[in-house]
């Protein structure tokens, strides 16, 4: 049986977004199942095969992983070929403290912008505590790069679990304008640059649902 990737809205869900884009990227196959978050049949669904109710959940073959970052390591044993964790153990652990990081933090700027794909490009008002999360992000980026991204224009070279991770910040720095260096500036090219990005975008914006919570304006 093919893996199945459940997840919510392509155009709000952030976490959603780590493992279908690392999958995507890696060129592992398999389904997805779309269920709009903040319905009767989201709830239903999901709690049947998440104990959290929340998405993305990973399904294979009757085993169910929930949460991007346990989904991203589930994936990294099952795939040891695609090395979505650095070879190097000095890199591996960075990017494995930064995902982490990832994962717990930066809830003021999660605040402050959150996921939309379809929202028009343009500045929002940023409180101080989120634009500290933004410097935090760009000197975390850039720490990756100097010291560990030779051979690619990733956080650790190629593109991986750690650059998973950050995907929807990528999207939230770009669709809130929000000004950052050249050096970020040129990893959030790179990332919106792949084709998993314009899929993922391009499936957003066909969707018909809204999120009155995720439009600040």
């Amino acid at each position: 049986m093919p893996l199945t990737l459940v997840i919510g809205n392509k155009n709000y869900s952030s976490w959603s977004f780590r493992p279908w884009i690392a999958m995507k990227v890696a060129g592992i196959a398999f389904e997805e199942i779309v269920i709009p978050l903040d319905t009767a049949e989201f709830r239903t669904q999901v709690s049947k095969i998440s104990g959290t109710g929340k998405v993305p959940v990973l399904v294979d073959d009757g085993i169910e992983v929930w949460e991007s970052l346990a989904i991203l390591e589930y994936l990294a044993e099952k795939f040891p070929a695609v090395q979505f964790w650095p070879a190097n153990p000095a890199a591996r652990g960075r990017a494995r403290a930064v995902a982490a990081e990832m994962h717990a933090g930066f809830l003021p700027l999660r605040r402050t912008c959150p996921m939309n794909m379809h929202r028009p490009v343009k500045r929002v008002a940023m409180p101080d505590e989120a634009m500290a999360d933004v410097r935090r992000i760009e000197a975390m980026w850039a720490d990756c790069r100097s010291r560990f991204g030779e051979g690619g224009p990733f956080l650790f070279g190629a593109f991986g679990a750690a650059d998973a991770m950050y995907a929807p910040v990528v999207s939230r720095l770009h669709t809130y304008a929000v000004p950052v260096g050249a050096q970020t500036q040129a990893y959030l090219d790179a990332v919106m640059a792949l084709p998993a990005w314009a899929e993922w975008t391009a499936a957003a914006l066909r969707e018909p649902w809204v999120r009155p919570k995720d439009e600040i304006d």
